[in-house]
């Protein structure tokens, strides 16, 4: 029983079948390849946009170099305390920027709200004594599965546009936010004030590729140095192009997005019936996230239920108690349902 990240779940048989096809002969390296230049011109259809695009092969490279472009080292850029950015990059964004600062805000289920953002701008006062506000970033879905809806971002974005401050997406999930939106890709980003996004496609199927998406072509001077120099620039960049291009084509990214939220409303809606199990956060996107008696926890990891424990309770939520444990499980596009209502069965049973 899987459940611990979409990252888990290996590589699409499509995305594996366009990398074999991809192998065969000789083609231009560095970016030149027609794989990479196909996969540019489907995202800026994608998004319906001139946007410049560049492929990565991390997420962490991703969100670093993105956020490289839109601060200067002097500066700082707003994000959730639960960001990934925060938590999971390992000072990357700091050390790509040039030792700008993070400045971390709370918000209920890993979301910032233009309040929060404010409160803490204006804190910034002192002129060159502080660090100067060049930024805000989002994730969408959110570290705790929420969507922000294209009002939201567009409340942020607004914000952003009056304030001089430039506006950052990490959208490691995006197709799952997509999927779960009625809003289309160019309105849930730069029609409502991105400037720059990271495009995820590892999490939902790809073996190893994200895009830098750069909606503002001011921000885009120079960036291919940026990739260089935090050493993205791949020889045989036909294998990033191939991914990204399959990954787009007929629609799957969001085929398989839809997949993987399906998974997890149902293990949702399972969880939600078993006494003694609360859902603190609504299940959006394809993560679920639960508070467990502890004894249940345990009696399902000793049945092979395999998910992780969050580290922390996330901000804005209420304490829990020492007997119960805050956990995550995520569904992906290979998550079947059977494997679903077996966690869900084995949750009855451990409580019986």
């Amino acid at each position: 029983m899987e459940f611990a990240s979409d990252n888990t779940a290996g590589v699409h048989p499509a995305i594996m079948a366009a990398l074999a096809r991809a192998n065969e002969g000789s083609a231009p390296s560095y970016g030149a390849d027609p794989w990479s230049a196909r996969a540019a011109q489907a995202l800026r259809e994608v998004f319906e946009t001139e946007a410049r695009v560049f492929l990565v092969a991390t997420g962490t490279a991703a969100n670093a170099l993105a956020l490289s472009a839109l601060t200067p080292a002097y500066g700082t850029v707003f994000c959730h305390r639960d960001s990934h950015l925060n938590t999971d990059e390992c000072g990357a964004p700091e050390f790509f920027t040039g030792g700008a600062k993070l400045t971390t805000l709370e918000g209920f289920g890993g979301k910032l709200s233009v309040d929060e953002i404010e409160r803490s701008r204006r804190d910034f006062r002192r002129g060159f004594h502080q660090q100067m506000p060049a930024g805000v970033s989002i994730t969408q879905a959110s570290e705790l599965g929420l969507v922000y809806t294209a009002e939201e971002v567009g409340e942020i974005g607004a914000y952003c546009r009056a304030h001089g401050l430039n506006l950052h997406m990490d959208g490691a999930r995006f197709a799952n936010a997509l999927a779960a939106s009625n809003a289309s890709p160019a309105a849930l980003t730069w029609k409502a004030g991105v400037d720059v996004m990271t495009f995820g496609a590892t999490k939902n199927g790809a073996m190893g590729v994200e895009a830098v998406v750069i909606f503002d072509p001011a921000l885009a001077d120079h960036f291919d140095y940026r990739v260089k120099r935090g050493a993205h620039v791949i020889s045989k960049s036909r294998f990033l192009g191939a991914q990204m291009a399959a990954y787009l084509e007929d629609g799957l990214w969001l085929e398989t997005a839809r997949h993987a939220n399906a998974m997890a409303a149902r293990l949702a809606a399972g969880l939600a019936g078993v006494p003694g199990v609360a859902l603190p956060v609504p299940t959006q996107a394809n993560e679920v996230f639960a508070i467990l008696p502890r004894t249940l926890h345990e009696a399902l990891q000793a049945a092979g239920a395999h998910y992780y424990e969050w580290p922390r309770l996330a901000s804005g939520l209420a304490p829990i108690g020492t007997d119960q444990a805050f956990v995550r499980l995520v569904c992906s596009f290979r998550t079947d349902p059977a494997e679903v209502d077996r966690l869900i069965a084995a949750t009855r049973a451990a409580q019986v």
